[in-house]
């Protein structure tokens, strides 16, 4: 690179996102995550259905976060080799296919197998989309339109929960999947209209340096901290709201699958919450504004144990709020602690995260059995322990500066 040449860093950091790069990148977060948790609302009408167990049911939740714990990191490798843009929307159109075969399932299994295969998409999605961002913006820009696209995915969970859970009143359950495959190629097209080309992207098309990156990035203690905080945020996110579901399902409550979408706008103070972390994450640093949402994940936890369905849903909202702004905080840790190989980072990144929620709902699945929800919560303050331990003793202290 010659002299008079800005780096793409320099160039990236002058670069302010437009309102409409802005609501595209939203939009990607929507798109991956409409569909990642859109079963939790319905999983006792699942249970009526197949005779499923609560472990089975916690499959058809966590298959989903396996597959894209096992393909992140080689997204990672083929973005950097092929590029953003094209893989990004060529995922969200094909997102589609598996959320429509589940119209066609039978058996709790084949849910299982379609739930896997979307698991496989969406980190064309989620890992790229953040790679992207990491390299277009720096510094305040980039914790902004990172918060914008945690935003979209905030919203784009609630909106799977909610919209298939409202259509399952009156359609069977199985028909608003078709919906949803609809919803997704729509937006396909306003990504492939909208979302800007890269300008900064630079292609790694060999192999052997991107396991050398791999190495050093497995050697980073920056990255490894982040991924393992990763990991006990989804294991902590999912095992909640799956399982909350059958608690709230059974008695005193009895909610209906409508009722337990509803039950899911809590997520929208996420979209809220997520760009005003940016702001905390810029004046205190990630590490403590990691550990302050901590504390607000586990007090929220501790909340849903009395028996008063208002009081549960404060509480779930508190604890949803607060982990969505660790995420925040720890992407924009993450992204700007990297250099070089993005899309490798956020993959092994998003490897531990969505491990986590694999794990989450399975072993919540066996607390949830034997101790029902007291049991899962009890579990669940061990795992937020352990992250925060990790982020004392793991994250850097130096403030991490968003301008």
């Amino acid at each position: 690179m010659s002299k008079t040449q800005p780096s793409p860093n320099i160039l990236a950091a002058d670069c302010e996102p437009s309102l409409a790069v802005l609501l595209t990148v939203a939009l990607v977060g929507v798109s991956a995550f409409i569909n990642v948790y859109s079963v939790q609302s319905i999983l006792p009408l699942m249970e009526q259905d197949f005779h499923a167990t609560a472990i089975q049911l916690g499959h058809t939740v966590g298959v989903t976060t396996l597959a894209m714990a096992v393909i992140s990191p080689f997204i990672g490798i083929l973005s950097d080799a092929i590029g953003r843009r094209g893989l990004i929307i060529f995922s969200v159109f094909f997102v589609s296919v598996p959320t429509g075969a589940i119209y066609f399932a039978d058996n709790i299994h084949t849910i299982m197998f379609c739930r896997f295969l979307q698991g496989l998409v969406v980190p064309g999605i989620a890992v790229v989309i953040m790679a992207y961002v990491g390299e277009e913006y720096r510094g305040r820009y980039l914790a902004k339109t990172m918060s914008v696209y945690i935003a979209g995915t905030v919203l784009g969970g609630f909106s799977g929960r909610f919209i298939i859970g409202h259509l399952s009143e009156f359609m069977h359950w199985q028909n608003a999947y078709l919906i949803m495959a609809l919803m997704n190629l729509v937006a396909s097209i306003l990504v492939f209209a909208l979302l800007p080309k890269s300008k900064n992207f630079i292609a790694n098309r060999k192999i052997r340096h991107a396991l050398n990156i791999l190495n050093l990035h497995a050697h980073n203690k920056d990255i490894l901290a982040a991924c393992a905080i990763g990991t006990c945020l989804l294991f902590t996110l999912v095992g909640s709201f799956t399982y909350v579901n059958l608690h709230l399902a059974a008695k005193p409550f009895y909610l209906s699958s409508a009722s337990l979408a509803n039950i899911f706008a809590v997520y929208l103070l996420g979209v809220v919450v997520t760009p005003i972390g940016a702001r905390v994450i810029s004046q205190i640093g990630a590490r403590k504004t990691v550990m302050l949402a901590m504390v607000g994940t586990v007090c929220g936890l501790g909340i849903t144990l009395l028996l008063s369905l208002s009081i549960i849903i404060i509480g779930l909202a508190l604890m949803s709020s607060s982990i969505f702004i660790t995420q925040s905080a720890v992407t924009s840790y993450i992204a700007s602690k990297v250099n070089e190989g993005r899309s490798l980072a956020t993959g092994l990144y998003n490897m531990c995260y969505y491990s986590g929620g694999f794990i989450g709902a399975a072993i919540c699945g066996y607390a949830y059995t034997y101790a029902q929800w007291t049991g899962t919560v009890l579990l669940l303050f061990v795992v937020q322990f352990i992250a925060f331990g990790l982020a004392y003793f793991l994250m850097k202290r130096p403030h991490f500066q968003a301008a």
